[in-house]
């Protein structure tokens, strides 16, 4: 597997409002990653949704993914949504294991040098949503963003404190994890229902199932909105078929209610849905289609519509 995606020299972006969203890639992940994910998006299943080839499915009908952040300008804030698996990192996945990639080259030419980003959200504690988190320096696992306030759910954060974890994922809390706590930059923060904003424009959204303290990411602007999904969407397909849950997910029933009510609150909206994992064109509309939905893909450079 490439070690890096192909990309241009600028990250794409789409307008909301004032706020400029960026994503900036991190690797495109193998063709085996979409049947151990979503082992119940088989071809036959892919071919029911012939919108998702050529972008979001190749031509045997497996799901494309992808790892990247988004990185948004919010009102003179530098934020950063996930930081994806990172470099270096010793992985039980090998598709995850010791990667060497350029995203931080990526995020500086975006305007997003390391020591710019004054906000991390992580979405949720996982392998793949945290590994940028930090970098070795005379080889130890040091904060990437020095300057930056980490946020995640105390939910979040009480789950795995308690939880029975194996090996690879007490490994990633040592390297990922620990190190930005023991710096004092982790911030634990309490979401309510209806959300909680932690920067202008900037909204965390409760998103649980696929782990218990999950957020989405809302941002708006100027009337304008997009909602960066986290894990509780991983690809399109989940659109066109919502109970269709991940391997990986804790409460499978729990996931599948707030995909239903995310999407039927997005449903014929101008909201914008960009996903955690969508490979390009990454972002869209969700729209009605029969007894549930599909995308409409949204290319980067222009306002939300």
């Amino acid at each position: 597997m490439p070690s890096n995606p192909q990309h241009a020299n600028t990250a794409p972006t789409w307008a909301v409002g004032d706020l400029t969203v960026a994503r900036i890639d991190e690797v495109h992940l193998p063709p085996q990653t979409g049947p151990w994910l979503l082992p119940g998006a088989t071809p036959e299943v892919v071919a029911r949704s012939p919108w998702l080839q050529p972008d979001f499915a190749d031509e045997q009908r497996v799901l494309r993914l992808a790892s990247h952040s988004f990185a948004i300008e919010a009102d003179g804030l530098r934020v950063l949504v996930d930081t994806g698996i990172g470099n270096g990192k010793q992985r039980a996945n090998p598709a995850w294991h010791n990667l060497n990639t350029d995203y931080l080259t990526r995020l500086t030419e975006a305007g997003f040098a390391p020591e710019t980003v004054d906000l991390v959200v992580l979405t949720h504690l996982h392998t793949d949503h945290v590994g940028w988190n930090t970098s070795v320096q005379d080889g130890s696992w040091v904060p990437t963003f020095p300057n930056a306030r980490y946020v995640t759910t105390r939910t979040e954060w009480d789950y795995w404190a308690g939880a029975d974890m194996d090996e690879a994922r007490r490994q990633m809390f040592r390297d990922s994890v620990h190190p930005i706590k023991d710096a004092g930059l982790l911030d634990l923060v309490d979401v309510a229902s209806e959300g909680t904003d932690i920067a202008p424009g900037v909204r965390l959204r409760p998103a649980p199932g696929h782990t218990p303290g999950q957020v989405a990411v809302e941002l708006t602007s100027r009337g304008e909105s997009a909602l960066i999904t986290g894990d509780c969407i991983h690809h399109p397909v989940q659109l066109t078929h919502p109970d269709l849950g991940s391997c990986v997910d804790i409460d499978p029933a729990a996931a599948a209610g707030t995909r239903h009510a995310l999407l039927a609150s997005l449903s014929g909206t101008r909201t914008l849905l960009l996903g955690s994992h969508f490979p390009p064109p990454t972002a869209g509309h969700v729209i009605p289609d029969g007894t549930s939905y599909r995308l409409v893909p949204a290319a980067p450079g222009a306002a939300v519509a």
